[in-house]
């Protein structure tokens, strides 16, 4: 198995290289299609990787992709799972190619809000509101006779 590649983004400007060897592969029998032989070969794959410990994220990028991935993983292991295809080789490849797209998308950084003041439009119906209130509550009271 080769290190897979994840290619350049806005979160890893020279792409990720993840080391073959932090790669786990586990080959189960699949649901998916195959017909009778899916009961007799091993063509579902997952693929696992520690977040935790793997050297191919710096600190941010680590802390970034635990903190964007949390739902997914479980501790600190991303397992990405492949059965679509009736051979594991191509599911082998989709398994990767799934896993270098979810990093990709976890290591970009997330964009500075850029603070916006409300339209005068917006402005005026929220000050025409608040009159049309405070009318229907004067409507309420009792009429006072000085």
């Amino acid at each position: 198995m080769d290190d897979l590649r994840v290619p350049p983004g806005r979160g890893a400007p020279h792409g990720l290289r993840v080391p073959a060897a932090e790669l786990a592969e586990q080959f189960t029998r699949s649901s998916g299609p195959g017909g009778q032989g899916v009961n007799t070969t091993d063509s579902r794959v997952q693929l696992s990787l520690d977040l935790g410990t793997t050297t191919a994220l710096d600190a941010t990028q680590r802390e970034r992709v635990l903190e964007r991935l949390a739902g997914r993983l479980a501790g600190t292991v991303l397992t990405i799972e492949a059965s679509e295809h009736r051979s594991q080789w191509r599911n082998r490849a989709a398994a990767r190619q799934r896993l270098a797209e979810v990093l990709r998308d976890a290591v970009v950084p997330e964009l500075p809000r850029r603070p916006t003041r409300p339209t005068r439009g917006s402005r005026l119906c929220r000050l025409e509101a608040k009159r049309r209130r405070a009318d229907i509550k004067r409507s309420r009271q009792n009429p006072r006779f000085d």
